[in-house]
């Protein structure tokens, strides 16, 4: 049985390639650098809204209410289609929703600069 179960691990880690991710799952599946970072950067934001409203056990009309959108775009919310909100629509809903958000612009070590959100 212990042999059996060395062999198949021999076979997986031979047939399997494991990578280390880069930390952003959209440049890890291929999308260019710049909309990557705003890929994260969006999705990022987002969950942390759904995890707030989630956190509070918001109704759905409550969450419309609080952050001045319609039903429509509740669900959106809930189903993590954020393509339909800007940077700054999530800023305020953050902001509807008792949070602080803080922009800090820091000089870039290499060429090119980065976005990405650090939640506290």
């Amino acid at each position: 049985m212990i042999k059996q179960r060395l062999k198949m691990a021999q076979i997986m880690s031979e047939t399997i390639k494991i990578e280390e991710s880069s930390g952003n799952v959209f440049l890890d599946i291929g999308f260019p650098e710049e909309e990557a970072e705003r890929l994260l950067l969006r999705s990022t934001l987002a969950g942390e809204i759904y995890s707030l409203i989630g956190e509070r056990k918001l109704a759905p009309e409550k969450v419309e209410r609080l952050l001045g959108v319609d039903a429509v775009d509740v669900t959106r919310l809930n189903n993590a289609d954020f393509d339909r909100f800007s940077i700054e629509q999530l800023f305020t809903f953050l902001n509807r929703l008792d949070c602080d958000v803080e922009i800090r612009v820091t000089r870039s070590e290499n060429t090119g600069g980065h976005q990405r959100v650090v939640l506290a």
